[in-house]
């Protein structure tokens, strides 16, 4: 990308982080956009990597209000916009905040944008808009199924992006995640829950259904994902899916978490953590051959080898002690 003037939204967060700070080592003016609070806390951004610390700008606000929303997006070039909620099980119990982030949210950036002359948004989407696959693997033009209020929420700002490029001609495009693991990502998250289990040394693991399969992405292919699509005129207007084009159960990834960790673990099924039944996702494999297409992307931690080193990383990172008091292990999280 030539050097320029970057918003990220929700860069305080497990992916936003990863981005700011890779933006900033290609040269980047960032702009971290975090989320407001009284404690002064810039979320993963306080503990960045030294060589990126102090070589962004911060800016607190809140991404349900429109006119702090604007005043961050001013004299910028680009946004990438990752605020949102994001938790499944959060979006059962407090639905109505998943619209205000995650819809109206959407809505004050991309209206900013238009208002402001933007060179380029990119609007961060989800596999889960795609509910329980119907045809595999899932390409861009798979019907969209609101299987959670969470999922309902994206699908919606997804369409206000989308819009905005239809009606306005502003320069929106979305990128879709499949599953991103890695460093610094919620404990609520099924490959984290399960490594800070095993590294309290507990045997008996508690998981929700073991029988759906995911598309695990590295977070550094992630994070290469929205730098490449970014920078890629031909992807203005598209939607664009991002993942490791390998599936595997999440008992299958629990096992070999444990191999990995050279743990002997008990799986046991916690109802709790069990999504209601016509809400489950069950099957979810990504076609990511338009990012090659369009932007030369494709992963690099690839298939189940790539998949066991990514773990690799990810298991070093949540055991280092310094690490693993962040997270209360002890707790679900919803």
């Amino acid at each position: 990308m030539k050097t320029q003037k970057i918003l990220v939204t929700g860069a305080d967060g497990f992916i936003g982080s990863h981005l700011t700070e890779a933006l900033v080592r290609q040269g980047h003016d960032v702009r971290a956009f975090v989320f407001y609070n009284s404690f002064s806390s810039w979320g993963w951004l306080d503990s960045c990597s030294p060589d990126v610390a102090g070589q962004f700008s911060v800016f607190p606000g809140d991404i349900r209000d429109p006119h702090g929303v604007k005043k961050a997006m001013e004299g910028c070039d680009v946004v990438m916009h990752l605020a949102a909620l994001i938790s499944i099980p959060y979006s059962y119990h407090s639905p109505d905040s998943y619209v205000d982030t995650n819809v109206k949210g959407t809505l004050n950036v991309v209206q900013a944008a238009r208002e402001l002359g933007l060179e380029r948004v990119l609007h961060t989407s989800t596999s889960e808009v795609y509910g329980t696959g119907r045809s595999f693997p899932i390409s861009e033009e798979h019907p969209l199924q609101g299987q959670s209020p969470y999922s309902a929420s994206k699908i919606g700002a997804d369409q206000i992006a989308l819009s905005f490029h239809k009606a306005f001609d502003t320069p929106v495009t979305i990128i879709r995640p499949f599953n991103t693991y890695g460093p610094r990502q919620s404990a609520r998250a099924v490959i984290p829950t399960i490594i800070c289990q095993i590294a309290k040394r507990n045997c008996k693991i508690k998981l929700g259904s073991l029988r759906p399969t995911r598309d695990f992405s590295f977070v550094r292919d992630t994070v290469r994902g929205f730098i490449a699509i970014a920078n890629c005129d031909k992807c203005v207007g598209h939607v664009v899916n991002i993942g490791n084009n390998f599936e595997i159960s999440i008992g299958d990834t629990a096992r070999l978490i444990a191999r990995i960790m050279d743990a002997e673990i008990e799986i046991q099924t916690d109802d709790f953590r069990l999504r209601p039944d016509k809400s489950g996702v069950d099957r979810l494999w990504a076609d990511s051959r338009k990012a090659k297409e369009l932007a030369g992307w494709e992963p690099e931690y690839t298939g189940l080898e790539g998949f066991r080193r990514g773990l690799s990383e990810t298991i070093a990172w949540f055991t280092n002690s310094e690490n693993l008091k962040n997270f209360k292990t002890d707790l679900y999280n919803i």
